[in-house]
Order: C-alpha cells, then sequence, then structure tokens
C-alpha cells in the first residue's frame, strides 16, 4: 500500500521573470526563508528560464522524504502546495490506467489531473490547500487557493512585470510594491490573466433557497464524524485544541472515538489561559470525560504583552478580535510543538456556519441569520482562519479544521436557516445558540433501530454540551481583554490617539487598542497595499458591520468581545 506524503508549509513563486531565473533565485531563497517557520523540515527550489518556485516543507507522513517542487514525467510541470488533499487516494484511481506516478505524495495528482483536465479538476479537490503549478511547455501558469481559504495565500507584481505569490505576505512587502490577499476559491490562470472562482455552492448566494426544509440530525451528526476522520490522516504524534466549548469539544470527542475504534493511540488535547479561566476548567471536564491525554497550559499577562509583537508579526493583521485571540494561540503553538506534536484538529467555522455567536440571538428573522451567516463563512480567511493557520504554523504545528470542510459545509449550510434560529419564529421560544449542533449530538436525539448494537454513548458531558458560548479571547480569562485595553492606555498617549487621523488615513483605528496593534503592525508592513490586506469595520461580539443595525445598542457599543452582548451573556435558554 501507498504511503502518502502529507506537505504542510511555505510557498514563494516568482513568474514570468524578464530577465531570467538565475539573476533572482538568492532573492528567491532569501525571500522563502522568511516562511521557514511554516516549513521547517526541508527546503527545496526550481529556477527555470524566467520562474522560480520555492517550498519550505513541515513533514506529516514520510518523514524522510516527499520533498517539493513535485515534477511530472516528463520534468516540464513542476509544482509547489502548501496543504492537504484529503480525497488523493480516489483523485488516484480516477486518472488514466497509464498515468505514472513519481512519488506517493497526497499532492502529485494535481500534477496528472492539470495534464489531463486543465484547471477543471479543481472542483475535484477536497483539502485545504494553495498552490502554484508551472508549466513550462508554454511557459503558463495556474495558481489556486481552497474554497474556504484555509490556507494563506498572497500574491503582488514586481516591477518588472512578474507576478509573485507566498503563503505569507512578509516574503512579498519589500519587493511588490501592490500586493494583495489571493481570494479562496479562485484560480489564476496566466493564460487570461485573471481570477475565476471555481467555488459556488448553491449556498453561496443570499438568493438560496433551500432545497429541503426537513431537518435531519442522524445526517448533520454522521456529516461531522466523517470530516473529522477524513482529517485524521497523520504520521506524526497529532492532538485537538480544546478550549472546553462546544464546538472544540465535539472535534476532540468523534477524535477519540475514531482513534478509539481503529485501535490508535490515545488522543492528545490542549488547552491554554490565565489561572483560573474558565475555558481550562471546562476542557480538563472534557478531556476526562472523553480519554484524552490532556496538557493544560498556562499563560500570564506579561507573558501575553510580551509577545504582541511577534504575533502581529506572524498573524500580519491589525484586526482586534484576531490579535486578542492570536496570542494565547501563538504561546500555546510553541508549547505543544515542545510535547512533539506536529498536527492538531481545531473547531474553527462552526460559529459562522451555525449562528453561534452571541450576536446572533438579536438576529430578526430567518433570512437575516441565514445571510449574516454567509457573509461570516465568505469572510473566514481573513479572521479565524487566518489565526489558526498562521498563530500554529509560527511554531512549524498544522491546523486542521473539520468543520470548514467542503462536504460538511454542504450538509450544514442547506439546512434551513430557521432551524438555527436562537428563537422559533413561530412560538417566539428561545433556544440557546448552535442548538441543533447540541441536539445533534445530545444522546436523546440518537435513533436506533431494534436489536442495533452501535455504540450510543454521549460525545460530552451535558454541562459541556449545552455551555453557552465564550469567545476564545474571553475563555482564556476575562481579565486578559481588560489587561489589553489597560496597556494600549499606558502605551498610547492621549496626544498620539488625538492625531489618528493624521497618521492612519486609512482604517483609522477608533479605540487606544487598534491604535496600538496598528502601530506594530505598520512597523513590519508599512505598505499602503499591506494596510488594506486587513479587512476593517464595526462589529461587535465579532459580527459584520451589517448585522450591527440588528440592535440599536450596538451602534454605542462596539466592542468585538462576546461580553458586549450582555442581555443574552450567560442566559440559559431552553434545550
Amino acid at each position: 500500500m501507498r504511503i502518502p506524503k502529507f506537505h504542510m508549509c511555505g510557498i514563494l513563486a516568482i513568474l514570468g521573470l524578464r530577465e531570467g531565473s538565475q539573476s533572482f533565485r538568492s532573492t528567491a531563497l532569501e525571500l522563502s526563508k522568511l516562511l521557514r517557520h511554516r516549513g521547517p523540515d526541508w527546503s527545496g527550489v526550481y529556477a527555470g528560464k524566467n520562474n522560480i518556485l520555492a517550498h519550505e516543507r513541515l513533514a506529516i507522513v514520510d518523514l524522510l522524504s516527499g520533498s517539493q517542487p513535485l515534477f511530472s514525467s516528463d520534468q516540464k510541470v513542476i509544482l509547489a502546495v502548501n496543504g492537504e488533499i484529503y480525497n488523493h487516494m480516489d483523485l488516484r484511481r480516477s486518472l488514466s490506467p497509464d498515468t505514472k506516478f513519481r512519488s506517493n505524495s497526497d499532492c502529485e495528482p494535481i500534477l496528472h489531473l492539470y495534464e489531463q483536465q486543465g484547471s477543471q479538476f479543481l472542483k475535484e479537490l477536497r483539502g485545504m490547500y494553495a498552490f502554484v503549478l508551472v508549466d513550462e511547455k508554454d511557459g503558463s501558469f495556474l495558481a489556486a487557493r481552497d474554497p474556504m481559504g484555509i490556507i494563506p495565500l498572497y500574491y503582488g507584481f514586481g516591477p518588472d512585470g512578474s507576478m509573485w505569490f507566498a503563503s505569507e505576505m512578509k516574503a512579498l512587502v519589500n519587493h511588490c510594491k501592490v500586493l494583495d490577499v489571493f481570494p479562496p476559491g479562485h484560480f489564476y490562470d496566466s493564460k487570461n490573466k485573471t481570477f475565476q472562482r471555481f467555488y459556488r455552492p448553491n449556498w453561496w448566494d443570499f438568493e438560496h433557497v433551500y432545497p429541503d426544509a426537513c431537518l435531519d440530525l442522524s445526517a448533520l451528526r454522521g456529516a461531522l464524524e466523517e470530516s473529522v476522520e477524513a482529517h485524521m490522516m497523520s504520521d506524526v504524534p497529532y492532538g485537538v485544541l480544546l478550549s472546553g466549548g462546544l464546538d472544540s469539544s465535539l472535534i476532540a470527542s468523534i477524535a477519540q472515538k475514531v482513534a478509539k475504534k481503529k485501535g490508535l493511540s490515545q488522543i492528545h488535547s490542549f488547552a491554554i489561559g490565565l489561572e483560573g479561566s474558565p475555558d481550562l476548567k471546562a476542557a480538563a471536564e472534557v478531556a476526562n470525560f472523553i480519554g484524552s491525554r490532556h496538557f493544560n497550559f498556562h499563560f500570564t499577562i506579561q507573558d501575553g504583552l510580551d509577545a504582541l509583537n511577534d504575533v502581529i508579526y506572524h498573524l500580519e493583521t491589525y484586526d482586534v478580535t484576531t490579535v486578542r485571540a492570536s496570542t494565547p494561540m501563538y504561546l500555546m503553538a510553541r508549547m505543544i510543538k515542545a510535547s512533539g506534536v506536529k498536527m492538531v484538529l481545531s473547531g474553527e467555522g462552526a460559529d459562522e456556519i451555525f449562528g453561534g455567536y452571541l450576536y446572533f440571538h438579536k438576529a430578526p428573522d430567518s433570512v437575516e441569520f441565514f445571510q449574516e451567516t454567509v457573509r461570516k463563512v465568505q469572510n473566514l480567511h481573513l479572521y479565524d482562519c487566518l489565526r489558526a493557520n498562521k498563530s500554529m504554523l509560527a511554531w512549524g504545528v498544522e491546523t486542521r479544521v473539520p468543520y470548514l470542510d467542503s462536504r460538511f459545509m454542504d450538509v450544514a449550510m442547506n439546512i434551513d436557516a430557521k432551524h438555527k434560529m436562537t428563537r422559533d419564529e413561530a412560538s417566539g421560544q428561545k433556544r440557546m445558540e448552535k442548538y441543533i449542533l447540541r441536539k445533534a449530538f445530545d444522546p436523546s436525539s440518537f435513533e436506533r433501530s431494534e436489536g442495533d448494537q452501535e455504540e450510543t454513548d454521549a460525545y460530552l458531558p451535558e454541562s459541556v454540551l449545552w455551555r453557552q458560548k465564550e469567545q476564545f479571547s474571553d475563555g482564556v480569562g476575562y481579565s486578559w481583554i481588560d489587561s489589553l485595553k489597560a496597556h494600549a492606555e499606558r502605551v498610547v498617549t492621549d496626544a498620539m490617539f488625538a492625531s489618528a487621523k493624521f497618521r492612519f488615513p486609512i482604517n483609522t483605528p477608533l479605540t487606544k487598542e487598534a491604535y496600538l496593534y496598528r502601530s506594530i503592525f505598520e512597523s513590519h508592513f508599512p505598505t499602503e497595499s499591506a494596510v488594506k490586506t486587513v479587512p476593517w469595520g464595526p462589529s461587535v461580539a465579532c459580527s459584520t458591520p451589517t448585522a450591527i443595525k440588528w440592535d440599536q445598542s450596538f451602534a454605542q457599543n462596539a466592542d468585538p468581545s462576546g461580553r458586549a452582548v450582555a442581555d443574552v451573556h450567560l442566559v440559559g435558554e431552553s434545550k
């Protein structure tokens, strides 16, 4: 049996150079080093006539080989990939019988699919990825990013008209006057010089009509179980990020059940928080319940403040919510790496798919509720996906996100939003956020036929299954956010803040905390195009600017903390 090779890494590509690639080879190697934290295990480079591909590898399977770039049989098509292709075995079987594979890489099918189908194959990929492919037969190239933007990718233009791609902006900012975020679910084909969307499921548009109003909790549960199992491919020690909230706890529980069923080793679980944080207490309870080998990490306020500069450098954002949540995650990643674990499963995406943020309690109707979930999902690459990927890979730890699997999302996003609402539209009865996800894993909803002996043990303690939403930056300890605000008050003077609109005319910071993060960001990324890669606008408890219109009080209290929605926090809705 072939053993697949997985490639989480950093990629850099400089394409269409007028002076030839050799004069830029040393530049490419130096810039690729800026991405080595993403792939510390090995490096590879290809320099053709006018194109360069560089790759920094994090070895997850087949540790002693599997370097990139990858080459086609005739050496004319060259590929550098950052990511994982979960259905690679199915793709191998779908290729023509005479296809000659040169490796066991999960990414190699991309080469052969391109040769046999052109760009049409992108709809067949299941995974998280960003890649650049060069076809030296005609000098063309193809770049693409996964549907949700789980894997980061940036592009820019050199002064000679060449096109540059990199996993992180830091490799481009000093060489590309103009750069931007590569849009998720798109590919760029140099033959027509345009971005084209290849991912547009039926639920993507705001005018979506649900195919079936019926709610099948068993199908929802089965889809998530299948996704978690698909994401557990690894040949190195791996684990789960366990905050003690619903989303990560379900992933951890399912993963532990899969491991037990397959006779695999005990799952490692990891949590971080300030001393006495609600997340640490809940995470320990879950770990004890599911039987994982658990690690509770502590950090201090000073640890977090000391890390802010590095966090913003690695995350490449000044978004307040992202910086708040990324700092503990960044600290945890270093501790996880020290434990020997190189891959973790995480719970990002569930809040966007199911309307789990507390402000969703204010949604006026199911149409608004649905449209807000679509807006949130479409912007995940700028927030939670960015945080989960870059916080962990700053220390060479790969994060996988089963909720954002395309197959699971097709099931979950096609559930009529009336079932996701935090109140019944007909009766007005209130329900807890993410009610249907909780109910799908509540033993009371399990259906068993007569004589069925399948295991139906509870997935989680009831106290966790029905625990109210805590945003990660809140759950690690409420004093974390308060301390960040206090720190910003000390560092940013009133005079500095009064001149914010002059120093930062684009996306002007509205608070001293935002001013602090923006100042750090621009010390690393000083260009206007870099500033514009970060989303900006009013938010309450992680809402989009559109949802602020749902409640008059939101406009007066636009803070990204979940505590901003005070009248629903810690409210026990009916089950």
